[in-house]
């Protein structure tokens, strides 16, 4: 049956900018790989949906939100657990982790009851469990992945002599961008000119994307170069560095796994991430946990992750092996295959209709207080 991924709408798939596009991506395109049909549903957007930066991905339209349950499909909805009724049982990916602010909660708590979720990591599962007040066990996991192209990468040679230091991350306060900016003026950062800093411009499409890459362009430390709009691309540049930073904030965000984690090792990138949400999962072998939210730390985890030297290749083809598409999409295809657990909602009613239903009578002849094989009725 053909597999419908429903991205938020209203909205256009974005190349380039994050884990939820490059996961639902990969997924269609290795699920159309195997010969299961999949196809990637816009709404509200007509062609102008993100298509043309995915040639390779078949694209479907949809103008109203409720024709999603039409679709004569798997339903899978990324992200966004909208109330649609559907031709079948339809899942949720949960790629984010749960909403802070009280408003979005019914909506998040009501989306999600006839759904079978996803999420992307242990963490976030349990997360999820604890925000909705259901079983974990009730969650399945299906690990992110990096595309076979940054295990594949050839690793140039590093004329520079010099560290180099690469922030693939979003333009945007919840990726840590701001404690990176601490960091560099640390002094056994800032004075060791044998450090080099770049960061990629994916995200400043957006108001606070914008503001923050203006900050970066006219900082002396750090070089931006434009968003890598290709897993191909995305590889290239990861491979012409030795090291990924991933100071992800944890006041209020939680990141529920860390893709560009995992590709950074695939492309033979020591990392450095926050020792929070679901980055201690991606350890492919080349990932150094700090404090989060702590520019100090940060810098020390530079400091040994340049001591330490770059990742051998036995430890690259090692990481290269973890986190597959092909391991995720078969994570993916056994949900589908398995029975479906009961949804909590649809427990809370059946019990609600029992509370509801009439007594039984009591059998003829029966009345309270008298017996019936030696029993008190």
């Amino acid at each position: 049956m053909l597999i419908s991924f429903i991205w938020s709408p209203g909205n256009a798939l974005p190349a380039g900018t994050g884990g939820s596009e490059n996961y639902t991506v990969g997924q269609v395109r290795e699920l159309n790989r195997r010969g299961v049909p999949a196809q990637v549903v816009t709404v509200g957007l007509g062609d102008r949906d993100g298509r043309d930066d995915f040639t390779d991905i078949p694209f479907r339209s949809l103008s109203t939100l409720t024709e999603v349950g039409q679709l004569d499909s798997t339903v899978v909805f990324v992200n966004e657990p909208h109330i649609v009724p559907t031709r079948y049982p339809a899942f949720l990916i949960l790629h984010n982790p749960p909403p802070i602010r009280e408003r979005y909660k019914a909506f998040a708590i009501d989306g999600t009851r006839d759904r079978a979720l996803i999420a992307t990591s242990q963490y976030a599962a349990a997360l999820w469990s604890r925000y909705l007040d259901v079983d974990v066990s009730t969650i399945n996991v299906v690990y992110p992945f990096a595309e076979p192209c940054f295990a594949a990468q050839s690793r140039p040679g590093n004329e520079t002599r010099k560290t180099r230091v690469l922030f693939a991350g979003r333009l945007s306060p919840e990726k840590g961008i701001y404690t990176l900016l601490e960091t560099l003026h640390i002094d056994i950062i800032d004075q060791d000119a044998a450090l080099t800093f770049t960061a990629t411009t994916a995200g400043a499409d957006k108001p606070q994307g914008k503001i923050i890459e203006r900050l970066l362009g006219e900082h002396p430390g750090i070089s931006l170069v434009a968003t890598c709009k290709t897993p191909t691309r995305m590889a290239a540049l990861m491979a012409g560095h030795d090291i990924v930073v991933m100071p992800s904030n944890s006041q209020y965000w939680h990141e529920t796994f860390g893709i560009v984690s995992i590709e950074a090792q695939h492309s033979g990138c020591r990392v450095i991430a926050s020792d929070d949400g679901g980055l201690p999962e991606t350890d492919c072998g080349g990932v150094s946990l700090v404090k989060p939210d702590n520019a100090e730390a940060l810098a020390w985890g530079i400091r040994e992750a340049v001591e330490s030297g770059p990742l051998s290749p036995a430890a690259r083809q090692d990481a290269g092996m973890r986190f597959t598409v092909a391991q995720s999409v078969d994570a993916l295809l056994n949900v589908f295959a398995q029975p479906l657990p009961i949804p909590p909602a649809t427990i809370v009613r059946q019990l609600e209709e029992l509370i509801l239903a009439p007594s039984a009578n009591a059998p003829c002849g029966a009345s309270p207080g008298s017996t019936l094989a030696g029993t008190v009725v």
